[in-house]
């Protein structure tokens, strides 16, 4: 029987003030061990004597890690309290990011960043979280008040990852996010409610549920496919700016790709807001807008491939599209699938987050090989077809028809 039909619900934890901002702060600390690598690959393979391409494979060994954790790990937040759970996957990131600040050669990284993306799956944790402390007509705000921490995470850890690279050496970031992430630790193991967990599956049968789940949900199915497109672009887009700014045509340094991420910054503003729409108008339209300014924002990064304040004003005008878009996307599909069933929320996330990662580190892998390949405009053009191919799916829809 699909969840849609017959529901279950559990009692939401009791809420205080000072709680969802709290899982913000995690989301930005956890988000951000996933992203600052993307400025400090090219200083890394300075470090370690290989080419930027071969370490640019750090971003992609991070996000596959990500991946794997979200589906085999993130299930265990419907099986145990999220306070212990959280607590030992951000001691176990901690100590993997120690790891990767130590690793004397480019194999020895490559699996250390792994074990980092595997184990630094707060944010698809919180999101479940977070929509039992609030009323359903607030978990669009709520949604979009963790999404606003993840996004500052994503794009602030660029800008301190590359700053502190270019001064102190590619290591440096590394050892600053294990003490960071050790600290939030030791934050959410004081702070955090004792809680009974939904569920009391054993974990093969919680691994499988994610299956099941994308087997008999269409409203899941649609938006993972959603996610997956829009965020493969955005890893895309951004892996190449990287080799962009850093390559021949700008001829600048990690630092500079840090500096445009805190350019964006301030689309972490529009999260809140487009949660509002979504609580207010429902999230297809908010999907349908989403994918239209993605497929903009493709056109105006193409601009960016001349060198000078021209290409640079493009590459900001066109990466703020493109966040505001992937942001705005997030908090609406998350939204839809929150609505299926309040006890198995870590198993939808579960399905849902893994499919975006999936989809994000093909994006970086295409991402690298449309830019050696094409240069920036192919990997201009390959946002633009990846939105596209979301766009049609949306538009495909029949009314009435959840699929």
């Amino acid at each position: 029987m699909s969840l849609t039909d017959a529901r279950q619900r559990t009692a939401p934890l009791p809420a205080s003030s000072r709680l969802i901002p709290l899982l913000a702060l995690a989301c930005a600390v956890a988000v951000g061990n996933v992203y600052f690598p993307q400025a400090v690959a090219p200083l890394a393979a300075a470090g370690l004597g290989v080419s930027p391409g071969a370490a640019a494979g750090v971003v992609t060994a991070t996000q596959f890690g990500y991946a794997a954790g979200i589906f085999l790990l993130v299930p265990l937040g419907d099986r145990f309290p999220p306070r212990p759970l959280l607590v030992t996957l951000l001691t176990l990131t901690g100590l993997g990011l120690c790891a990767a600040a130590a690793a004397p050669a480019l194999p020895a990284l490559l699996g250390a960043s792994v074990l980092v993306g595997a184990a630094t799956v707060i944010a698809p944790l919180a999101g479940p979280l977070a929509a039992g402390l609030v009323p359903e007509e607030r978990r669009g705000v709520a949604g979009g008040t963790l999404l606003s921490g993840a996004i500052a995470g994503m794009l602030l850890s660029r800008t301190a990852g590359g700053a502190l690279g270019e001064r102190l050496g590619w290591r440096a970031p590394y050892v600053l996010a294990a003490l960071l992430t050790l600290a939030v630790a030791l934050l959410l193991s004081r702070t955090l409610p004792r809680s009974a967990p939904p569920s009391r599956q054993g974990y093969p049968r919680l691994l499988a549920e994610p299956l099941r789940l994308l087997r008999t949900e269409p409203v899941l199915r649609r938006s993972c496919l959603y996610q997956a497109t829009v965020f493969a672009g955005f890893s895309a887009a951004w892996t190449g700016i990287a080799l962009l700014l850093t390559g021949p045509v700008y001829g600048l340094d990690a630092a500079a790709v840090g500096l445009l991420a805190l350019v964006n910054a301030g689309t972490m503003l529009v999260t809140r807001y487009a949660g509002r729409q979504v609580d207010r108008r429902g999230p297809d339209g908010v999907n349908l807008v989403c994918f239209l300014v993605v497929m903009v924002s493709a056109g105006v990064l193409a601009l960016g491939s001349t060198a000078g304040a021209s290409g640079l004003v493009a590459l900001v005008a066109g990466t703020l599209l493109l966040d505001v878009g992937m942001q705005s996307g997030m908090v609406a599909n998350q939204v839809r699938i929150y609505g299926l069933g309040a006890d198995v929320r870590s198993r939808l996330n579960t399905a849902y987050m893994t499919c975006a990662y999936l989809g994000g580190g093909a994006g970086t892998w295409l991402g690298t090989r449309a830019y050696g390949h094409f240069g920036w405009t192919g990997v201009c053009a390959l946002v633009a077809l990846l939105a596209s191919a979301g766009l049609l799916r949306h538009l495909g829809m029949r009314p009435g028809v959840p699929a």
